[in-house]
């Protein structure tokens, strides 16, 4: 045989070949088993740790790998290297997902839909995690965990509970916007092709005069956006569970492949401080005929992954994880993810969850981090450890120094996220959305999908928040409010009162 003892026959986990893999070994055919058989021992222990934690959010998703190519020259904003040609072309791996479902729920569940990039560029990883909506619920990130727990289950139920989602919205005005465009039928995309992905958060580009502008990021489906009606995602939920999964999967194989074309908005610095809305709060969008769209290229996917655990389950993002030429904003919800999005794939696939093969740098990566469980690179061998030592060959490279942020006399404090100055208007934007974005049939949808949810709230405090709610669609838009108020069979009159002595 060979050094390498290449072969095809059964073996144990270390290379051990056995036979036995149908029979454990017991004292006569009828007697107890052996403490001995540690084939048993293997099969039993690898199988009860199959399952790594489930993700807290976005726990089901698809993914596949494809390119990313240049169509258009922003070199003028940034110095990214992904970015510095036309025809320049990066390898990616894309990720979709439902947000609040567990790994088994079905994929046209009424829901935000996750939507996050890793591209493998030659200054590194730079991962663009969003969503299929510009904006969110919250714009602290104090909030997320509170917002989250509302949409899992009711810890005394251990079911899901319109009544805490609605409580929580209702007590948090800032939500509405998301929560408008949730109910409306982009609640329910027609599968993960039909949709568009955002950046979502305000990040920055930085050129290579170290000039810096705020930035977000948009990727428009070539498919053109479909999404289900109500009634239409309910059927689909009875006949295929894994809709988007398939969807996604056969169009891959299948040769067609799905493209998104991406596209920014830039504000400079001093657009910033003339906006008069806060241009790092999560809950708003930046105005198209303000700040239009440019285009940048087009991103095709067009393999699948050859083993969904290896690939989709362990994949790992992190708005942490930017390159060159693109950096971060004073975006709280960023600046929240920064830190939590890390530390959540540490704990779910460990300390070195970057050496996975669809989460490594396809470059280089010199650093002095060592050691922690499934360390499987080598461990850097016998260089040192830290740092500054006089033995490795390891730069630093001044050419990638960030300018300083200018942060005036700022005192460091605890704002109220919703004073004027931080934006306390939550009907403007969803007002406008509802009244000159959507269409009648796309306003119908709205309000019907509205009233079903808001029919599955109950309990003794069901009046009080249905109640409370109405008042928030009733600032966004009369004819809103009136007709969900109708359709839960709330007399219109009483919110009304409830609302002038609320002011």
């Amino acid at each position: 045989m060979s050094e390498e003892r290449k072969h095809n026959k059964l073996s144990t986990a270390s290379g051990r070949i056995y036979v036995e893999n149908d029979n454990t070994k017991s004292v006569g055919p009828r007697g107890p088993i052996l403490l001995e058989d540690y084939i048993l021992h293997e099969k039993m222990a690898h199988f009860n740790r199959e399952r790594i934690p489930e993700r807290v959010v976005h726990a089901k998703g698809s993914g596949a790998f494809g390119t990313f190519t240049v169509t258009n020259d922003i070199s003028k904003y940034t110095k990214a290297k992904l970015f510095n040609k036309v025809g320049k072309k990066t390898k990616v791996f894309a990720r979709f997902s439902t947000v609040g479902g567990e790994k088994g729920s079905a994929d046209t569940e009424r829901d935000p839909r996750g939507f996050a990039v890793k591209f493998y560029t030659e200054d590194g990883n730079w991962d663009l995690v969003g969503n299929n909506t510009p904006i969110f619920f919250i714009k602290d990130p104090k909030k997320f965990s509170d917002f989250i727990h509302t949409q899992k289950r009711d810890p005394y139920t251990n079911m899901k509970s319109p009544t805490m989602m609605w409580d929580f919205w209702s007590l948090m005005p800032e939500s509405l916007h998301q929560v408008l465009i949730l109910m409306s039928d982009r609640g329910t995309p027609k599968g993960f092709r039909h949709m568009n992905g955002y950046g979502s958060h305000t990040f920055s580009l930085i050129n290579d005069k170290n000039e810096k502008v705020w930035v977000k990021f948009h990727f428009k489906t070539a498919q053109g956006v479909q999404n289900f009606t109500d009634e239409e995602a309910a059927e689909m939920k009875s006949k295929d569970m894994d809709f988007s999964q398939r969807d996604l999967l056969e169009a891959i194989e299948n040769g067609n492949f799905p493209k998104w074309n991406l596209k920014i908005q830039v504000m400079s610095l001093e657009e910033a401080k003339k906006v008069d809305f806060n241009p790092f709060d999560l809950t708003k969008v930046w105005p198209h005929a303000d700040f239009p769209l440019i285009d940048v290229g087009e991103m095709e996917l067009n393999k699948n992954p050859d083993n969904y655990f290896q690939d989709v389950e362990q994949a790992a993002f992190a708005p942490a994880h930017i390159v060159d030429g693109v950096s971060y904003s004073p975006d709280k919800m960023l600046q929240g993810r920064i830190l939590s999005y890390p530390d959540a794939h540490r704990y779910r696939l460990g300390a070195n969850y970057e050496q996975i093969p669809v989460n490594r740098c396809p470059f280089a990566v010199n650093n002095y981090e060592r050691d922690g469980f499934m360390r499987v690179d080598g461990n850097q061998g016998s260089k040192p450890n830290y740092f500054p030592n006089s033995f490795d060959d390891i730069e630093i490279d001044n050419s990638y120094k960030e300018p300083s942020d200018d942060l005036g006399d700022h005192i460091a404090d605890w704002y109220d996220r919703n004073s004027k100055v931080g934006g306390n208007d939550h009907y403007s934007q969803p007002r406008a959305l509802f009244r000159d974005v959507m269409s009648k049939e796309e306003q119908d949808n709205t309000i019907k999908n509205t009233i079903g949810a808001m029919s599955g709230i109950s309990g003794p405090k069901k009046d009080e928040i249905i109640n409370r709610q109405l008042c928030h669609w009733f600032r966004m838009d009369e004819e809103f409010g009136a007709r969900v108020a109708e359709g839960l069979g709330v007399n219109v009159n009483a919110v009304m009162a409830a609302m002038n002595g609320a002011h």
